[in-house]
């Protein structure tokens, strides 16, 4: 079985990160994330301290993908192809995200009638509304109307920084050096104070990781891929180093999630003498394609299943058990819109471009 444009352990990668990053949000809000962790609190609590740290998994990706993507058909050899990417990639994840914010801010007004939790925050105004659609309601200090919107300003905010380098230095050493100097001061200095956390050079110690990881594996310059393996082998050091003195966990795992891709980022979907597989890599697969629509639109359902699990008062009765089946049919309830969204929203979606 051959896909085009995915690999197996990239897939596996989107859909593992994607269940835990929805995990760590259901055990962070509302009444069902308190009940539940008073019959799993060893879990619960693991989920709502580490859950974050997945995020890194995806600015790796982000990084390799994005890097795979346009260097691979130079993509960027004029400048104002520069410009027509970035628009290409604002209108690439603009369609479900306004989906899906419309419907968050739908579900929001509905919760707030039962729901006084700080999480369902207070009605939003249209500052607030149009902020969003330009993705610029972290910069403006403006609170979020979803969980997990601010990663979809920053991934745009990453892949333009990304194209106008590869406009900047179309050679490739000087976008690797200069690549290289970001990712370390990111990961040393700036992804340690949260009044950057709004701005791409926070997250890029790890984006770039996954942009030197594509130049490392797939670069047809023998001399450019030495550079990147050498420079991506000496940002390793410097990460364990400074971890003697300052243990940083989102910087470690990037690292690892960075040689993971080395070592298996290109392995493809080759399942024929694998008969037995062929179930769980199409699952894998399909995960994939609708992680996205997925990520956007788990808080909308974090929302209604509070609004049902205190409106219905079962919350009364303090079952954890309880608690945790509204979990899990949260999770399958964005999962299965999440199919929905994807196949009418973001595949027509993608006709839309410069």
């Amino acid at each position: 079985m051959q896909t085009k444009n995915h690999y197996l352990f990239i897939d596996f990668l989107k859909v593992f990160a994607a269940f835990i990053i929805i995990l760590h949000h259901l055990s962070s809000y509302g009444q069902m994330a308190q009940d539940a962790r008073k019959l799993l609190p060893g879990v619960m609590g693991c989920l709502f301290e580490y859950g974050r740290y997945a995020v890194q998994i995806f600015l790796v990706m982000g990084g390799y993908l994005a890097a795979q993507s346009l260097m691979r058909a130079n993509a960027v050899d004029k400048p104002r192809n520069t410009l027509k990417l970035i628009i290409n990639r604002y209108l690439r994840l603009f369609a479900p995200y306004v989906v899906a914010l419309v419907f968050t801010i739908a579900c929001a007004w509905v919760a707030r009638f039962w729901v006084s939790d700080e999480f369902v925050g207070e009605s939003e105004t249209l500052k607030q509304f149009l902020a969003h659609l330009f993705f610029l309601q972290g910069v403006l200090g403006l609170d979020s109307i979803s969980a997990g919107v601010w990663y979809v300003a920053i991934d745009w905010q990453l892949y333009a920084a990304l194209t106008i380098m590869l406009g900047t230095f179309p050679g490739y050493r000087s976008l690797i050096w200069m690549a290289t100097i970001l990712i370390v001061a990111s990961l040393l200095y700036f992804n340690r104070l949260t009044q950057y956390e709004n701005y791409f050079f926070y997250f890029i110690g790890s984006y770039g990781l996954g942009v030197l990881v594509h130049l490392a594996k797939d670069h047809a310059d023998p001399a450019i891929k030495k550079l990147s393996q050498v420079l991506l082998a000496l940002i390793g050091v410097i990460v364990l180093i400074s971890s003697f003195q300052d243990l940083w966990i989102r910087n470690i795992l990037a690292y690892v999630v960075a040689i993971a891709l080395v070592l298996w980022g290109s392995r493809a979907y080759k399942d024929e003498k694998h008969h037995k597989m062929h179930n769980l890599v199409f699952s894998i697969l399909w995960g994939s394609r609708r992680s996205y629509c997925a990520f956007l639109l788990h808080f909308s359902f974090i929302l209604i299943a509070n609004t049902i699990y205190i409106a219905s008062g079962l919350s009364l009765l303090n079952n954890g058990l309880i608690a945790i089946g509204f979990m899990l049919a949260t999770m399958m309830a964005s999962w299965f819109t999440a199919n929905y969204l994807y196949r009418y929203v973001e595949v027509p979606a993608r006709h839309f471009k410069l």
